[in-house]
């Protein structure tokens, strides 16, 4: 498998992660096994950036499905192209994701760029905003 084959792969699984059809709950804990320890996710649609943690990331959401708010997410990449120096990586995606909160429909869309470092083990996402 090429290099660029495993870093969209590994963009793939993140986003099947997080997607859930009603009934049913997403895999957040398999986020974890995608990123580097002390990996970022960034979010950048507030008037200042959030940075957390993997952990801090996984915990709000999961109480919202767990409270039964979140019924159904998904998120999918519309575009992406992953450029390649040495041992890091950066992927710029565009994305749609749609989902039902609190018995209201939503969409949208957006652009997230990701962070790739190559470990032992393998690629694994060092940041995300």
């Amino acid at each position: 498998m090429s290099d660029h084959d495993e870093i969209r792969d590994l963009f793939t699984a993140f986003l099947a992660a997080v997607t859930f059809a009603e009934g049913t709950r997403p895999d957040y804990e398999r986020i974890r096994a995608l990123f580097i320890d002390h990996g970022l996710l960034v979010r950048t649609s507030g008037a200042a950036p959030e940075v957390t943690s993997v952990d801090e990331f996984i915990a709000p959401r999961q109480a919202t499905v767990d409270a039964g708010e979140l019924t159904d997410f998904e998120e999918t990449e519309l575009t992406g192209e992953t450029e390649i120096f040495g041992n890091v990586a950066q992927r710029l995606s565009g994305y749609a994701k749609r989902g039902t909160l609190k018995g209201a429909a939503f969409e949208a869309r957006g652009v997230i760029t990701t962070q790739f470092v190559r470990t032992p083990e393998g690629w694994r996402i060092s940041a995300m905003a």
